[in-house]
């Protein structure tokens, strides 16, 4: 099997918080930032695997804190884990207030993309390779940030085995 380096799937993108992507309170919609998450994971896992990849799912989404009208949200990706045709991303987001030169963490979260051939099905991805020490403590770091996420979810649930949805009765 092949393998590519977690450094060729870093990714960055910057957007500047306007109007139209706030809500009453002129902060970030969560909509909003969980766009430019998927966007920024998915060119990280294109870049890593060489292939056309596509959302599987978005875990545990942590708003650690809000983003507000004029700042930048700075969202970083990059590959830490693969299956046979999947690729984990871990995403940060950090909001900086350009004028005061001040940045803080905001939202976070792991995300799962299936590398797709030219017919659209499932294709294998190389292994990740960690080039340098850094690289190898950002792997770690998201692999046990992930472990612990897993650890914590109620006993029984899984992608495949989601909870019965119940009914809400109205009068």
């Amino acid at each position: 099997m092949s393998s590519a380096r977690l450094s060729d799937s870093y990714t960055e993108m910057t957007e500047l918080l306007l109007p139209n992507d706030t809500n009453n309170l002129g902060r970030a919609l969560g909509g909003a930032v969980l766009h430019w998450m998927d966007i920024c994971a998915a060119i990280a896992a294109m870049r890593f695997s060489g292939k056309q990849c596509v959302t599987a799912s978005v875990d545990h989404v942590d708003f650690l804190a809000p983003i507000d009208l004029g700042e930048v949200a700075v969202i970083e990706g990059y590959v830490f884990n693969v299956g046979r045709t999947s690729i984990d991303v871990r995403v940060e987001v950090r909001a900086e207030d350009p004028k005061a030169g001040e940045s803080r963490a905001t939202t976070t979260s792991f995300l799962t993309f299936v590398a797709l051939d030219g017919d659209g099905r499932p294709t294998e991805v190389p292994e990740v390779a960690c080039e340098t020490a850094n690289e190898e403590a950002l792997r770690e770091r998201a692999l046990e940030e992930r472990r612990a996420q897993l650890r914590s979810t109620p006993t029984g649930y899984s992608r495949s085995a989601r909870p019965p949805m119940r009914s809400v009765e109205t009068r």
